[in-house]
């Protein structure tokens, strides 16, 4: 009888080595983070909503029915419905808690691929964690739930396929990609990059022709050409390239958005990104091995792209981290530094175990289901992020408090999902719904600008759900105006109505 044998990912799990337990502590923080990491309420609940209105109807809506001051207005919600309805049944299904742990999984599966890759790239872990640790820490900033959390995914699955194709070329493979285009172009708008690393792939297999024994430019051509036709399919096909060019060009969006702001030093993202641009400049200028010019090529685009905007941060370090696991490993042996990884002694391993088990325990320990039970900070507590305004939302559905309202945006986004159409909102961070000039009133308005009340007036709005943390010197003219007197104030928010009205019940 033939004896049974374990996988050898088995044997290499119950061994683990010192250079393994590095790319495991990695992956393994990654994703404590995500779980332990609250939903923000800024790009949740309005996504939600809308796709609760779509699994409910069949249909997309074509028109923002959300507002009081763009109603009826068009809106494009084609470019997220896919996520949107996913993320919709994850809630219905499982709560919060799944909607976490889903996010949180795959985050980190994206990034262990990309730490499968630069272990492909460089034949050692410790560099393979390095560069994945670099990734991760220019992604960091964008982790929050939302629809771009499949792109954390899909971008390390092209760029994995490739490197497993280039390798070993597999027709079947090639089918990844117009597959998870069809995701990536039905639920965020950056599905662009997965045709960027298409052509990257393409220049690179034209110009690396004569090195293989077979060339795979024409495999690569292949796989652009089905993959473009694969974005088409998309409730607007061809047209979805108007919501990229109405992005680009919203000035609302440019001039109010963070994160299509240019970084600056000033911004944790920004110096992040600067000071690891400027050294992994100098290692590609001092390794030996020299980056072939796709690689140079997709160093130079995308980190030009996140020199002009801070939403191209994270792609920068997912392209940076295969490309310095190529650059890495010649410099260190310059340098005289050994990268052989020793397999561990019997007394080591049992360390390494008991380090391994402990790692599993915290990662159970700190799965979404548990979070009510652990010691965190009180902005990482709760599965909801405390900025979101539960509390004053269930009072106001509880009364009838006079509408229109004038709220903070982030709590819009929460309004939109747990109080319509009851209270139509003033504005939600659908930035590029709004013209640039209501965005400046609301700004005026926040910040108790002269003639704040005259504003309000303007737009008729009977009701203020505030942030006290964000428009406190409106809180503190409201409550001074004798125009307005609070019904209500909780730690993260405060309501007040105008004079000779009530909120009944």
């Amino acid at each position: 009888m033939k004896k049974f044998a374990w996988p050898a990912w088995v044997y290499h799990l119950t061994h683990p080595s010192l250079a393994q337990l590095w790319g495991i502590t990695l992956l393994a923080g990654i994703f404590i983070f995500l779980n332990t990491h609250p939903i923000r309420p800024h790009d949740f609940w309005w996504h939600m909503r809308a796709g609760q209105e779509i699994a409910a109807t069949g249909q997309i809506p074509q028109y923002d029915t959300f507002s009081s001051t763009m109603y009826g207005a068009p809106y494009n919600y084609t470019v997220y419905w896919m996520a949107q309805v996913a993320m919709y049944y994850t809630y219905t299904l499982g709560g919060p808690a799944l909607v976490v742990f889903l996010h949180s999984t795959m985050i980190t599966a994206g990034y262990a691929l990309l730490f499968r890759l630069c272990h492909m790239q460089s034949d050692n872990r410790r560099i393979a964690t390095l560069c994945v640790f670099i990734a991760a820490a220019l992604g960091i900033h964008s982790w929050n739930v939302r629809p771009q959390t499949v792109t954390f995914l899909l971008g390390p699955m092209y760029l994995y396929t490739i490197a497993q194709y280039t390798r070993r070329p597999r027709r079947a493979l090639l089918a990844l990609f117009p597959v998870g285009m069809l995701v990536w172009v039905n639920s965020h708008g950056s599905f662009p990059i997965g045709l960027i690393l298409l052509g990257l792939w393409l220049i690179d297999a034209w110009t690396t022709r004569h090195k293989t024994p077979r060339p795979l430019w024409p495999d690569a051509l292949a796989a652009l050409t089905l993959t473009t036709l694969a974005g088409l399919l998309n409730p607007r096909g061809i047209g979805i390239l108007h919501y990229l060019v109405g992005m680009g060009q919203n000035p609302a969006v440019q001039q109010l958005v963070p994160e299509w702001a240019a970084p600056t030093f000033a911004q944790v993202d920004g110096a992040t990104f600067y000071s690891l641009l400027l050294v992994s400049s100098l290692i590609l200028l001092l390794s030996p091995r020299r980056p072939r010019p796709a690689q140079l090529l997709a160093f130079v685009m995308f980190g030009a792209l996140s020199w002009r905007t801070s939403r191209g941060i994270p792609w920068f370090g997912i392209i940076l981290a295969p490309i310095l696991a190529d650059s890495l490993p010649p410099l260190f042996a310059k340098s005289g530094v050994s990268l052989t990884e020793k397999p561990p002694t019997s007394t080591n391993l049992r360390v390494n175990q008991g380090f391994l088990a402990l790692i599993i325990l915290v990662v159970v320990g700190t799965l979404p289901w548990f979070k009510a039970h652990l010691p965190l900070p009180p902005l990482k507590a709760g599965l909801i992020s405390a900025e979101t305004p539960l509390q004053a939302t269930d009072y106001m559905l509880q009364v009838d408090c006079p509408t229109p309202i004038f709220n903070e945006v982030g709590f819009g986004s929460y309004l939109i999902w747990a109080a319509q159409p009851d209270y139509p909102v003033f504005v939600d961070p659908r930035i590029d719904l709004y013209p640039l000039e209501l965005w400046l009133d609301y700004i005026r308005i926040s910040a108790a600008a002269p003639s704040w009340e005259e504003k309000l007036e303007h737009y008729g709005a009977r009701t203020l759900l505030l942030n006290p943390q964000t428009q406190a010197g409106l809180v503190a003219a409201a409550r001074e105006s004798q125009q307005w007197r609070e019904v209500y104030q909780d730690e993260v928010s405060v309501i007040l109505i105008t004079r000779g009205e009530a909120c009944t019940e």
